[in-house]
């Protein structure tokens, strides 16, 4: 047992939310709202935004690793803010698509391209995290 204080960790956070709703969220789409989405022509669209949610809560939790493994790091606050960029671009991005593919008003598709941006900065930050300075 240690003396340490446990911390929270974003990453792992969003990784849980994002991950426990992508499943849930992608069995509704393939189960009770099937035949609502086949009518409306929406299952791909569902289906992207469950692939990317659940992409994006995969890689939280190799980013929650990598900030856990290398505690001191330059990196640990670029890798902070690039899992707050994929929560909020995954809840742009994904979201907007399933309210759409719900009959959601039409102009929600505009918030789709900013989710896939905010996500983009993520994955830029990643990368210079990458250059940090090592313990």
């Amino acid at each position: 047992m240690t003396n340490a204080p446990n911390r929270f960790s974003l990453p792992l956070f969003a990784a849980g939310i994002l991950g426990l709703t992508g499943v849930a969220l992608g069995a509704m789409g393939a189960h009770a709202l099937k035949a609502v989405l086949a009518d409306q022509g929406m299952i791909p669209t569902w289906d992207t935004a469950a692939r990317y949610q659940l992409l994006h809560a995969v890689a939280l939790v190799g980013l929650a690793a990598w900030t856990r493994a290398s505690t001191g790091a330059g990196g640990g606050r670029l890798a902070t803010w690039a899992a707050g960029c994929w929560l909020v671009g995954t809840l742009l991005f994904s979201g907007s698509l399933y309210w759409w593919a719900l009959g959601g008003a039409r102009w929600l598709v505009h918030l789709t391209p900013i989710g896939g941006l905010v996500l983009i900065v993520g994955w830029l930050l990643v990368t210079i995290a990458a250059f940090g300075k090592r313990p």
